[in-house]
């Protein structure tokens, strides 16, 4: 995969230091931190030009470590902000006493807004706005008022969330959102019920932190994990909380010498197979390689769920499959057996608004494992549970997790914060509409045109593959030492440099931030680049720069056969 060299050359800035100052000891030592901890010693490094980097100060810093897109979209926040502008006329409208409004009232809101939108032709955003809410009342069929009035309510933040796992109106909004995006507008035929969450981040945790609250893990369980995956997953399930046993289901298919293809042999999805294996965990597309589960995996799963072992439940995070065209989840394909997280952070440029949500049809396997506990677990969560309903033996588990999301006892307060819910049913409504679709081409677009300026500079190959969401790519550095120049010169690299050896070098001679592909238990060469954070041309920068330090091994391979 690649594009014709139609660019110039970048110039190599600053000389080449054939060594860092760090000793193999250190850099080892080094290793053993998380990606994202070790990110932070090397922009450190790049920052100072340390460990001794001449000319930093004229070499620019390029972090593609970071997941964090440089793109926004402007659209959906430009609607909001002129719904806060409408909110704010329903609060002063009710009570107007210098900085005092109050509660916006629901009785005749959608007559209301009409109204101010044609009042207010100008108002950056208002067409949008106008659009979105219009296209909402007729797909979903809401009554106008009750719709108008959970946006304006839920703009201004003046009442807790009710209910509390999410608004009405914006969980039908969300599933919809989901069904097109992540389901292929081929939902199933169950309901899909939503929990609105401060991103992926905390959907994970109150995922991981109910399944063992209510017995359906406990700790040393077997647990199973498709890697290459963001670290977060290798690392809980190491924590002392849940010390689950780990097996993991690698992407180790080549699809030639040097050239990984970043897929499942049928033997590794076969692991799950195993009855032991209660939970598997995937981020589909992955986190880093960015690759859609193919229709073979997928159906391999089917078979298993299937077959040996009908108990195996699923967690899919599916943040980036916005970015491949056709994507459908394991949530559609089995949904009894899968919780669904999904953030909206990378695909509208959002990570600091913090939302995410869980999914789980309402005909479920955990539902019904929590039905099938021993009467001495049933009764010990009846305690657990019992101060929110007089039979909390029949709260399910979506429900138990919002519960547990505040400890329980704060329930009555639990819940995303409305704006943040206003702003996430306006990103899925975007979404839905003809201008949310252009968007959406032009960010995958964006990712595609700078995989292919970096596998220019790099001059690396990786394989065609359909499935690619091209968030991130992963290049597996020994594999492509191979590749170019022979097993010898791989087997010299090993036998003389700590795998993360190449990142620090980066670092220190060019400014180039990376993450150490290892720590995502991807192959211990591979380094993850970001295609998601930094300018289209830097992307030719870095592949430059990996290209040149690979250069610069092979040089010291050369001389030490020679000497």
């Amino acid at each position: 995969m690649g594009v014709p060299r139609d660019h110039p050359e970048p110039a190599h800035e600053g000389p080449v230091v054939p060594e860092t100052t760090f000793t193999r000891e250190e850099i080892r030592s080094f290793a053993r931190l998380s990606p994202f901890e070790l990110k932070d010693r090397f922009i450190r490094i790049a920052q100072a030009g340390e460990p001794g980097r001449k000319g930093a100060s004229q070499t620019q810093m390029l972090n593609a470590g970071r997941g964090n897109p440089n793109w926004v979209a402007t659209g959906p926040r430009e609607a909001f902000l002129a719904l806060g502008h409408f909110a704010l006329s329903e609060s002063r409208r009710v009570w107007t006493a210098d900085d005092l409004g109050g509660m916006p009232e629901l009785a005749g809101s959608g007559a209301r807004f009409a109204a101010f939108v044609r009042r207010h032709p100008g108002l950056p955003g208002i067409e949008l706005l106008r659009d979105s809410v219009a296209y909402a009342i007729r797909r979903f069929g809401f009554d106008e008022d009750a719709f108008v009035h959970e946006l304006t309510d839920g703009s201004i933040g003046d009442n807790y969330p009710v209910p509390n796992r999410i608004l009405a109106h914006t969980e039908q909004i969300v599933r919809g959102y989901v069904h097109d995006e992540l389901f292929d507008k081929r939902p199933p035929a169950d309901r899909l019920s939503l929990f609105a969450t401060e991103g992926g981040t905390a959907a994970m945790c109150y995922v991981f932190d109910s399944l063992v609250e209510n017995g359906i893990l406990r700790k040393g369980d077997r647990i199973a994990l498709m890697v290459p995956v963001c670290t977060p997953y290798i690392e809980i399930p190491e924590l002392d909380t849940y010390g689950f046993d780990v097996v993991t289901v690698t992407a180790s298919l080549f699809a030639e010498t040097g050239v990984r293809e970043w897929r499942y042999p049928a033997e590794e999805v076969d692991k799950l197979a195993d009855p032991s294996v209660k939970l598997v965990c995937v981020v589909n597309p992955s986190n880093p390689p960015s690759l859609a589960l193919s229709r073979r995996v997928t159906e391999r799963i089917k078979d298993v769920v299937a077959g040996p072992n009908p108990n195996l439940l699923i967690v899919t995070d599916d943040v980036y499959g916005t970015f491949v065209e056709g994507f459908r989840s394991l949530a559609a394909e089995l949904p009894r057996n899968t919780l669904l997280v999904y953030s909206y952070s990378k695909h509208y440029g959002c990570t600091g608004h913090r939302l995410g949500v869980v999914g789980l049809h309402d005909d479920n396997v955990v539902d019904g494992m929590l039905a099938d506990l021993p009467q001495a677990e049933k009764d010990r969560l009846n305690g657990r549970y019992g101060s929110l309903s007089l039979e909390p033996e029949k709260i399910r588990f979506i429900d138990r997790m919002v519960a547990d999301s505040r400890q329980v006892a704060l329930r009555h307060t639990a819940g995303l914060s409305l704006p943040q819910q206003v702003t996430m049913a306006l990103f899925s409504l975007f979404g839905m509409l003809e201008e949310g679709r252009a968007y959406k081409e032009r960010i995958r677009e964006t990712v595609r045109r700078r995989l292919d300026l970096l596998l220019e500079g790099a001059r690396m190959k990786i394989a065609e593959d359909p499935e690619r969401a091209g968030y991130y790519v992963e290049l597996d550095l020994l594999a492509e030492a191979e590749r170019v120049h022979g097993k010898d010169f791989a087997d010299f690299l090993e036998e003389h440099y700590e795998p993360v050896d190449p990142l620090f070098r980066l670092a220190g001679q060019t400014g180039v931030v990376l993450l150490d592909g290892g720590g995502f238990d991807g192959p211990e060469w591979s380094v993850r680049v970001s295609l998601a954070n930094l300018d289209d041309l830097d992307y030719l920068r870095i592949g430059h720069h990996l290209r040149v330090i690979l250069q610069e091994y092979a040089e010291e391979w050369a001389s030490s056969r020679t000497s």
